[in-house]
């Protein structure tokens, strides 16, 4: 064997050496590392207060790492708290409202078509037609979730808080007027208690202001007149935003159920506001 040839042989040996080296060192690390999270797992499951406060330092290292990234905390959870839906999914006749209203109130389409779409189900449930609940938004907030009033009318339909605090009871409590859905549901139930108290639809939208059977500075109107433009969308007609419209006085109750009916009264707005309080 010449010298090359040894040479090249003491190579293929050491490659061979080095590489049975690294398997073998590489094969125990692999089951070293799996025995050690093994125990790592079980002493965790034996010391839940540890396991809770490693989970408390990976939650805030991945938050301290999205801040970083992002320039601000990322919670993916967000868009279930929205209020908001896609127009296209809505029925012909709810999506015609949507994109109506979005145009007239300035209001994007998407967060429109979920009122829309609640408006219908809670008019199903209260005997009261969708385009009415619609209307009385308009006319309260123009669709503003957050507005309030100079005597503390509060949300969508300007519901006052302080006199049906009990009816949020259900949705966490008074702060649940800025929620949209919860505030409309609220203001159909005290709109309904208001015609059915009344015996008629503009009666009850003068107790829902606050003005029972006095001067409603027009606020019955407004809404009925609202109503008859939705109705007339709703039903495929081409209606500008600003369109006028005569509406007849509406002696009857739109109210279907016969439930028994709280004493408490609508937005008291007037009463507050001739007293001074």
């Amino acid at each position: 064997m010449t010298a090359y040839s040894k040479f090249v042989h003491g190579i293929k040996d050491l490659a061979s050496y080095t590489a049975r080296g690294i398997f073998n060192f590489t094969h125990n690390s692999f089951a070293l590392l799996g025995i050690v999270v093994v125990f790592t797992f079980l002493g965790l499951m034996a010391h839940p207060e540890l396991r809770q406060s490693g989970e408390i330092k990976l939650v805030t290292w991945l938050r301290e790492r999205q801040i970083e990234t992002f320039g601000m905390n990322i919670e993916t959870d967000a868009t279930d708290r929205a209020t908001a839906a896609d127009p296209k999914d809505l029925p012909k006749q709810q999506a015609a409202l949507a994109y109506w209203l979005s145009k007239k109130y300035r209001v994007a389409p998407e967060p429109l078509s979920a009122l829309v779409a609640e408006a219908y189900d809670q008019a199903k449930n209260a005997g009261l037609e969708p385009t009415l609940i619609l209307a009385v938004m308009a006319i309260e907030s123009g669709f503003n979730p957050f507005a309030q009033s100079p005597v503390g009318a509060q949300g969508l339909m300007q519901v006052m808080t302080s006199v049906h605090t009990d009816k949020y009871e259900g949705f966490g409590g008074k702060f649940a007027a800025f929620d949209p859905v919860a505030n409309l549901r609220v203001g159909v139930k005290v709109l309904k208690d208001c015609i059915a108290r009344a015996g008629s639809l503009e009666g009850g939208l003068k107790q829902y202001v606050g003005a029972s059977s006095g001067d409603d500075g027009g606020y019955a109107g407004k809404v009925l007149a609202e109503n008859a433009r939705l109705v007339q969308v709703s039903m495929g007609k081409s209606v500008p935003v600003n369109a006028p419209v005569s509406v007849p006085v509406t002696t009857t109750s739109p109210v279907k159920s016969t439930d028994k009916m709280d004493a408490s009264i609508g937005h008291v707005k007037v009463a507050l506001l001739s007293t001074g309080e």
